[in-house]
């Protein structure tokens, strides 16, 4: 199989698109880039987005009840984990959310004994 032509640059594109009159239309500022396989495009969003594999919000959902108690579990729900470390709660009561706050440091020493949940830092709070 003979090798790929090297592509032409943006410059000689243009005039290629003038000298055949056909509009070019493509953007002043618009890159170029290589295409990449569909495969590994998939793998890497299912690796980003932990598609079909543990992760460690889904393992503190799965014991949010333990975690926080009953009564405050019905009224509240964990999030995600930011890259600093916290985790968000939405709380849909203001009672409950005063109650996660007071317990907070209790609520985390409780999450990083969960397995692979080591990392939980703090607590963000939020009414929703």
């Amino acid at each position: 199989m003979p090798p790929e032509p090297a592509p032409f640059s943006f410059q000689a594109e243009k005039l290629i698109a003038a000298l055949r009159r056909v509009p070019d239309t493509t953007p002043a500022r618009m890159k170029k880039r290589p295409t990449k396989e569909l495969s590994g495009l998939v793998e890497e969003l299912m690796i980003k987005f932990q598609i079909g594999r543990d992760s460690p919000e889904q393992l503190i959902r799965d014991n949010w009840a333990e975690l926080v108690g009953a009564a405050n579990a019905h009224y509240s729900h964990a999030v995600q984990i930011d890259a600093r470390g916290r985790l968000t709660i939405l709380a849909g009561h203001a009672v409950v959310r005063n109650e996660l706050f007071i317990h907070r440091k209790m609520i985390v020493d409780r999450i990083k004994k969960l397995p692979g949940c080591g990392h939980v830092k703090e607590l963000n709070i939020r009414a929703g």
